[in-house]
């Protein structure tokens, strides 16, 4: 007899072996039908599946993460279908699920058009009515290479023949199509109801410059029409979001082809940029850190002991003079041990807290920047925290509870953690890596936090906590996160003197809050869909008036206003009032003041709030410390 034993501890007997599917149908025809897949001890598999042992089994539907997974990788070969039912000559490569979607890569002989992704996507739904079970069926490898190459399929044979020689491969059919995969997939065609394309871009061969431009289709796939309705009314919120888009229109900055990868910020972008930067600036005074500078060249030498020229120097710009190596720094922390090594340090002197707005600078490829988001050249809000052992649940504490003030005033409220723990490849002790999670779990526990684990995705030198943002779409945004380094100081030979009179290495905490401002200040405007609140808006006001009349009373509105350390500015075009009121709202400014003769006579301001909102006349006085509490509110 098996013995299956189900998620709420129930057991069901069976004579002899039995698939998941049959399982399904035994413990009820609705759930049969719904079934997408099964997860055996912990193990994703197909329906079809055969239980020959006492296992554990959960049936996966559309209801279940699994299941959208499952989804969307069928989806991905459903759309590699439909290409090749279209276009024949068309060669398939790879196609794996991607957050919220997949892609796949296709070599063909001109561009795909987006009336070809109307085609493609209508014989999607054309395959998918059909509801054509979907069959798996395991080849040598050699014998797999010989038939996608009798299909004129290279690519799909390129990547099984570098598959080890003594291993089967598992191929998935769908009516005339066949794949290579390692599934699962829907038991049919008739499962994948919910998928849109959504547009076509270029991919290397492998990702590697140097090989063919191939063509990526992206689509996104949904258990069911309102989730997929959601995504899309998501996507075009997010389009209208578009830091790029209101970096142009509001006047804050522009990428230029002289220096790609590198952001020209403009006055009111870099206000922007200053008032973010002098906040932080202020967090580090107020916390017990140190502001310290270090320079952008450092030599190669260095990178060397570090062990970053080995592992990153493809991503480093490098430079000579008089006969020596140089790189621009990709990161500041070597130059902080560096700072840290001046001088004997004492166990009195720890923690010792170092910050740094740092410019840094990584040879990104050119197909993954993006406006301001993904950048070569960055700063950061860069810290690191030197210390002992016993002080790291302390300052992650610490330091937790002022991440989350920071975010709050920026105005995000909803904040993810994840503890990265021991990789495979590691160094140092298991006592060491015990102490040093233990300390991070604790460290967040005593903030408050619940938080995941993510096995194995720590550095190799200590694990890290991740403190990843939600915005206003729900996208998450890993800006802030703590890292655990024993590594850096031990190889840079940094040490300082214990209590008893003996030398230490410390233990060195890597932070970051906003990560890098360029970045940051992408999410931020794409939060506010650049309607930044007063405390951070490039022009919190502007004084606007009617008719020549009042210039005069307009100028020193303004003045007043300037005079108290608000940003103003001032209007005295000869254009009609409601063209400028217009215009100005367009500009997404928290506050307009319209001046006309009885604002004048009375000493007052009309004042018309974001969004269209009319708050009256008031005298000027009012206005003032409406606008303070507002700055102060940070709302």
């Amino acid at each position: 007899m098996i013995h299956i034993t189900l998620p709420d501890g129930s057991q069901r007997e069976f004579p002899g072996p039995v698939t998941v599917a049959e399982v399904a149908a035994s413990i009820g025809s609705g759930l049969a039908k719904a079934a997408l897949a099964g997860k055996i001890n912990g193990k994703v598999v197909d329906t079809n599946h055969q239980i020959a042992a006492d296992s554990a089994l959960s049936i996966v539907t559309a209801k279940d993460a699994d299941g959208l997974e499952v989804i969307r990788h069928s989806t991905a070969h459903l759309l590699a279908y439909a290409v090749k039912e279209l276009f024949p000559e068309a060669q398939v490569t790879i196609g794996p699920v991607i957050e919220n979607g997949f892609y796949y890569d296709f070599s063909y002989k001109r561009p795909f058009t987006p009336e070809d992704l109307v085609a493609i996507e209508k014989k999607m739904g054309e395959l998918a009515a059909k509801d054509e079970p979907v069959v798996r069926r395991v080849l040598p490898r050699d014998e797999a290479v010989a038939y996608f190459k009798s299909l004129g399929e290279h690519y799909k044979a390129e990547i099984i023949a570098s598959i080890p020689a003594n291993e089967d491969v598992s191929l998935y059919r769908e009516g005339k199509f066949e794949d290579l995969c390692r599934g699962p997939h829907v038991p049919s065609t008739g499962k994948l109801r919910f998928f849109k394309l959504m547009k076509v871009a270029g991919a290397y061969w492998r990702g590697d410059h140097r090989n063919e431009m191939l063509q990526r289709i992206y689509g996104t796939a949904w258990a069911s029409k309102d989730e997929l309705q959601q995504y899309l009314t998501m996507l075009e919120e997010a389009e209208k979001r578009d830091h790029r888009k209101l970096g142009r229109e509001l006047d804050l900055f522009h990428i230029d082809d002289h220096a790609p990868g590198m952001v020209f910020w403009h006055p009111k972008g870099w206000t922007l940029w200053q008032e973010v930067e002098q906040y932080m600036r202020r967090v580090y005074r107020d916390n017990g850190y140190e502001e310290v500078k270090g320079p952008q060249i450092l030599d190669k030498g260095l990178w060397e002991k570090t062990g970053h020229w080995d592992k990153y120097r493809e991503n480093m710009f490098v430079t000579e003079s008089e006969k020596r190596d140089y790189a621009l720094k990709p990161m500041n922390c070597p130059g902080h041990i560096l700072i840290f090594k001046q001088g004997i340090k004492s166990y009195r002197d720890l923690p010792l807290r170092y910050g740094e707005f740092g410019n840094c600078h990584r040879n990104e490829p050119t197909g993954g920047l993006h406006g301001i988001m993904r950048v070569r050249g960055f700063t950061q809000d860069d810290g690191h925290i030197f210390c002992t052992e016993d002080m790291i649940q302390g300052e992650v504490t610490a330091f937790t509870t002022l991440l989350q003030k920071v975010y709050k005033d920026f105005g995000f409220t909803e904040i993810l953690y994840k503890l990265s723990t021991r990789p495979e490849k590691r160094i140092g002790t298991e006592e060491s890596w015990d102490k040093a999670e233990a300390a991070l779990a604790d460290g967040l526990r005593a903030s408050g936090c619940e938080f995941e684990y993510l096995p194995g995705e720590g550095a190799f030198y200590g694990p890290k906590i991740e403190y990843v943002l939600k915005d206003a779409l729900g996208r998450q945004w890993q800006c802030g996160t703590i890292q655990v380094d024993p590594n850096l100081p031990e190889r840079l030979d940094a040490d300082f003197v214990g209590e008893d009179g003996a030398r230490h290495r410390p233990i060195m905490l890597h932070r970051a809050i906003v990560g890098s401002l360029e970045r940051f200040i992408g999410i931020l405007i794409e939060q506010h869909a650049g309607a930044l609140p007063a405390w951070l808006a490039p022009k919190q006001v502007s004084v606007l008036n009617i008719t020549d009349g009042q210039a005069d009373y307009a100028r020193s509105v303004a003045k007043t206003l300037l005079d108290q350390g608000f940003r103003v500015e001032l209007d005295l075009r000869n254009e009609k009032i409601t063209r400028k009121i217009r215009e100005h709202s367009m500009q997404k400014l928290p506050y307009i003041l319209v001046v006309g003769d009885k604002e004048r006579e009375a000493g007052a301001v009309a004042v018309r709030a974001r969004g269209n909102l009319d708050l009256g006349v008031m005298p000027l006085q009012d206005f003032q410390a409406k606008l303070v509490a507002d700055i102060a509110s940070k709302a």
